[in-house]
């Protein structure tokens, strides 16, 4: 008999955790790669909560209950989650060593399961709670799993190969270029769990995944640039196993422990960020010598090649094509007052279909009316969603997963009424200073070394001299036909004493220009575009300077800007964009689509 409630699975676990002699559980979501999206078999905070957002946690003893999130998802967890059972905490204000503190006696023992949590966060917490006699205890199964009667099973859907042409290199390259790292840093094997390192260093794809077209694997990489892939075989086609070749080892997935407990005496690196503890436990079991270091294909993978930069570039041409004739049937459809929030995303997806060859979206569609449109992650869902209200703002933050590249754009319109309104002075000061913060940062020059904080306040000048900010990035990287937020580089405010994280930018790297403004239960702006790092030529410089190329065009609402805030400089950089939008786009369409987008770019 399968567990209907929330209030009857939280009962379940409880018990589970009785027979095994534990006093509670820490349920993340996560999954045994630490990836940001996770298959639906992982979904087990989902599972016991209800709550859908795409990062927090919760924590569970036999007497109390508590999910912790960030200011993302304030409004969101208390709609979706029953605070009768799961008390609301606030991330990072409050602490899970401290309310672990506070719930248990000397003497707890409080799970987690070692493969969905890092060696540092199992490290801090340990620490945090120590000295009140608590005991931190790696599962051996996952409770959960244990009481889920109708888990789902991860994906068996097969890999496919991402040919040159699109990768731009060889796997036989990329795995020369680790085996080089290995013997630099004198190395024996790399462990790889992340999903879209294998990914890209196999030059495979899957779609086990929602929105990232990865394959669930393993991958350890030796020194002598042979590489061991743990699959399950069910995923493997002749045509990988022939793209993969000699050098490449297929092995089960299920052989990727004892295979971690084979390398006695060898020197292994695995990443911090997504070396699970049940890693480091197999190797240290089997006597290997492992060491923390950044997984070598992360900056690689970052610094696009000239193929994949020409492949991104047609899919924004696509892409573009899609969003604006979305914007266009909004235009005209949304001022009668019947779309909603799950329809129009639902048609942004469909001239997807219609305009290229979609794999996927690149994440949930944040399709945002009035007040929503002011929670920056807004996830629509059938108990949340409303009708575009006519005479307000909308918020559509969408993207795509295209063989060629992986998409991401933002744009943020004015919503009519039947017999024609304005947007408010308030609205339009807002907007425009997101478009200017916007501009900054397209255009902005700056000395190789730099990384994204420093970057950062550029987008943020006009909004704080009227006393407002915005509380998320600015910018985050994107992968080819991989993740839609791929680091190391960010342009963020400085945090933790480093700028970003710390990450100089380098020409190749693909980030976001996405500069906002919300305010609560009201609004909320957003611009965002793609842009590629490239090297500006300056005449006279002293030393390298990089700077910004624009790769998404779409046109940006007009009627949201107020033209007297915009100096002659901004003017004609907009003016430039949209002639480089009409050129782009113009071709691709026809009739009412393709007279819109003539109009919308005309010069302001």
């Amino acid at each position: 008999m399968l567990m209907q409630t929330h209030e009857a699975r939280l009962k379940a676990l409880r018990e589970e955790l009785k027979r095994r002699d534990l006093t509670g559980f820490v349920i993340p979501i996560s999954d045994e790669h630490m990836s940001e999206y996770v298959g639906e078999y992982a979904q087990r905070l989902s599972w016991l909560t209800g709550f859908g957002g795409s990062a927090g946690f919760a924590a569970v003893t036999l007497t109390h209950a508590a999910i912790f999130v960030d200011g993302r998802y304030t409004v969101q967890v208390r709609d979706q989650v029953d605070q009768k059972l799961f008390e609301y905490r606030s991330i990072p204000g409050d602490s899970l060593g401290d309310w672990i503190k506070d719930v248990s006696e000397s003497g707890a023992r409080i799970a987690y399961d070692p493969w969905l949590h890092t060696w540092n966060w199992v490290e801090a917490l340990e620490k945090a709670v120590e000295p009140a006699g608590i005991i931190m205890v790696p599962a051996d199964s996952n409770p959960i799993d244990a009481v889920w009667a109708d888990q789902p099973s991860p994906s068996d859907a097969q890999a496919i190969v991402h040919t040159e042409e699109l990768a731009g290199r060889s796997s036989a390259e990329k795995r020369a270029d680790v085996a080089d790292w290995l013997c630099d840093e004198g190395l024996d094997a790399v462990v790889m769990p992340a999903l879209d390192s294998i990914a890209w260093l196999l030059n495979i794809r899957g779609s086990d995944v929602a929105h990232t077209p990865v394959a669930l694997s393993y991958v350890i990489a030796h020194a002598d640039g042979h590489a061991e892939l743990f699959i399950a075989p069910e995923k493997i086609t002749p045509e990988v196993t022939q793209h993969l070749g000699n050098a490449v080892t297929v092995r089960p997935r299920d052989e990727f422990v004892s295979a971690l407990g084979e390398m006695s005496g060898k020197k292994v690196s695995v990443d911090p960020d997504f070396g699970v503890v049940g890693i480091a436990q197999a190797l240290r079991a089997g006597g290997a010598k492992f060491t923390f270091r950044q997984d070598p294909t992360i900056l690689a993978k970052a610094v696009k090649n000239e193929a994949e930069v020409q492949g991104h570039r047609d899919a924004q041409a696509r892409d573009g094509a899609a969003v604006s004739r979305f914007l266009r049937w909004l235009e005209v459809t949304a001022p009668a007052g019947g779309i909603d929030e799950l329809a129009a995303a639902a048609k942004l997806e469909g001239f997807r279909r219609e305009h290229g060859d979609l794999r996927d979206t690149s994440f949930d569609t944040i399709s945002a009316a009035a007040g929503h449109a002011a929670l920056p992650h807004y996830k629509v869902d059938e108990d949340s969603n409303i009708t575009i209200p006519p005479g307000s703002i909308y918020l559509v933050d969408s993207g795509g997963q295209y063989p060629a590249g992986t998409t991401d754009i933002t744009r943020t319109v004015w919503i009519d009424t039947p017999g024609g309104s304005e947007p408010t002075a308030e609205m339009k000061d807002r907007f425009t200073r997101v478009l200017k913060g916007h501009i900054q940062i397209d255009q902005a020059v700056f000395p190789q070394g730099t990384n994204g904080g420093q970057i950062d306040a550029l987008a943020r000048q006009y909004l704080w001299e009227a006393g407002v900010d915005y509380a998320h990035g600015t910018g985050h990287g994107v992968g080819s036909f991989l993740g839609v937020h791929e680091g190391p580089q960010r342009i963020a405010k400085p945090s933790g004493g480093q700028a970003g994280t710390g990450q100089e930018l380098l020409a190749g790297m693909i980030c976001s220009n996405e500069p906002g403004y919300y305010k609560a239960d009201a609004f909320g702006i957003r611009i965002e575009n793609l842009v590629l790092t490239v090297a500006k030529e300056i005449e006279g410089a002293e030393g390298r300077y990089l700077g910004f190329e624009p790769l998404t065009f779409v046109p940006i609402d007009r009627r949201l800007i107020t033209r007297d805030l915009l100096t002659e400089a901004e003017i004609a950089w907009l003016d430039a964009y949209h002639e480089k939008v009409r050129a782009l786009l113009v071709p691709q369409l026809e009739g009412e689509d393709r007279a819109w987008v003539e109009r919308e770019t005309l010069p302001l």
